[in-house]
């Protein structure tokens, strides 16, 4: 083991003399505050174990003779100086404990802010020159940008519009791949029948939706054919709605409030070609939605759920909502509320990652009028022209999520 004394007027310089000299494998022992800066004890080739066996020795030396027993009077002195006890190794001298000290901190926190705008200049700079280099790709993907799609969705559906021919083509292109990329379900039910059910979180327009599809199926079949069931026992007057929406319609509602009474209301209802289903809105993070799923489950009938949306919620809560109402499979989704939306990138963002079909959209509150089979090109022109309201994101918003560049710098 080498040990090195170093002084320097502060810690980093003392830090960077270590380094030069002894390299990064250097061991700090001890550093204190001396007179015109700092004074560092570094080894390298370290060996804890010297230590200890220095310590163990120099205990077991000190032990062998009592303190208070005086010497022989005839024993001849020893001429040579008696050697110094080996150091104990101090708090200091434990690898890794040195990187605690408040200047080795400040100077850890010091390097994290230059990587931080390290990282920032040469992410601007790796922006400008895809500018430069791609300027109709680039103003293709701050409009992208501009309706709120996420990330990793800009640079797929933008890619297209590295061939186009201008600006308008370029975008063109790019609308187009969003269109192709955006999963739409069949809405076959509404002519063959079967059980439908509609699940998702409280206000977002569920049991509007079950009218608005009871009422297109009678305007194609005929009420004789249709019957609406509710299972939400949660909140107060819950089932009166329905019921007002089934007087209208000249269609029978009937309550099922666990599973039990759901089989059998399905079971007496055999007859009829289309049974549409309104469950309990409850919040993505209520724990009884287990309760719920286990109702449609345990029904012994074949049932398909549809997962209700609202255009209105913020991407991060759709999200979030997706993911707690996955316990059931779903057949595909409604998305409501599209005349309340200020943006649509968010919704368009979560349905392709999260590989989820659109079935309908609803945009008002009229039945049936306000419901439409999903269409993939009307959704993508309507974000467009809801962007076209919106300021275009400045370059360092461009330039932070689409740079492209990260350092690496070691601390």
């Amino acid at each position: 083991m080498k040990v090195k004394r170093f002084f320097a007027p502060d810690m980093r310089q003392a830090i960077k003399k270590v380094r030069d000299e002894q390299g990064p494998d250097a061991v700090i022992l001890s550093n204190r505050q001396v007179d015109g800066g700092i004074e560092i004890v570094a080894a390298i080739d370290y060996d804890e174990s010297l230590f200890e066996a220095s310590a163990v020795a120099d205990d077991q030396k000190s032990s062998a003779v009592p303190s208070n027993t005086a010497p022989d009077k005839d024993t001849t002195a020893d001429p040579t100086p008696a050697a110094a006890p080996a150091p104990r190794r101090t708090r200091n001298a434990v690898p890794g404990d040195w990187v605690q000290d408040p200047a080795i901190v400040s100077m850890r926190e010091e390097i994290h802010q230059l990587r931080g705008l390290l990282e920032n200049q040469l992410a601007h700079l790796a922006w400008s020159d895809r500018e430069r280099r791609e300027p109709l790709h680039t103003e293709v993907m701050r409009r992208l940008s501009a309706m709120e799609l996420d990330s990793a969705l800009v640079e797929r559906v933008s890619a297209p519009a590295r061939q186009a021919r201008d600006s308008q083509h370029a975008w063109e292109l790019a609308l187009d791949e969003l269109s192709a990329t955006l999963p739409i379900a069949d809405n076959d039910f509404l002519d063959h029948g079967g059980i439908v059910a509609l699940v998702g979180s409280t206000g977002v327009g569920k049991t509007t939706s079950i009218a608005k599809l009871a009422a297109r199926y009678v305007l194609r079949h005929g009420r004789r054919h249709v019957a609406l069931v509710t299972t939400d026992s949660y909140r107060i007057g819950a089932h009166e709605q329905l019921m007002t929406y089934g007087r209208l319609l000249g269609i029978p509602v009937q309550v099922a409030s666990d599973h039990k009474e759901l089989r059998s209301t399905l079971n007496s209802l055999a007859d009829k070609r289309l049974v549409l289903i309104d469950t309990a809105g409850m919040s993505q993070r209520d724990v009884r939605l287990s309760e719920q799923f286990a109702t449609l489950a345990d029904s012994g009938m074949p049932i398909r759920t549809l997962l209700v949306l609202s255009a209105t919620l913020h991407p991060s809560v759709l999200d979030e909502t997706i993911r707690a109402f996955s316990g059931v499979a779903f057949e595909g989704a409604i998305l409501t509320k599209l005349d309340e939306a200020a943006s649509l990138g968010g919704v368009l963002s979560n349905l392709i990652r999260q590989r989820l079909a659109l079935m309908f959209v609803t945009n008002g509150q009229r039945v049936p009028e306000d419901m439409q089979p999903a269409r993939a090109q009307s959704l993508v022109e309507q974000a467009a022209a809801l962007q076209c309201s919106s300021e275009l994101p400045a370059d360092a918003v461009m330039a932070e999520q689409f740079g492209g560049v990260r350092t690496n710098v070691l601390v």
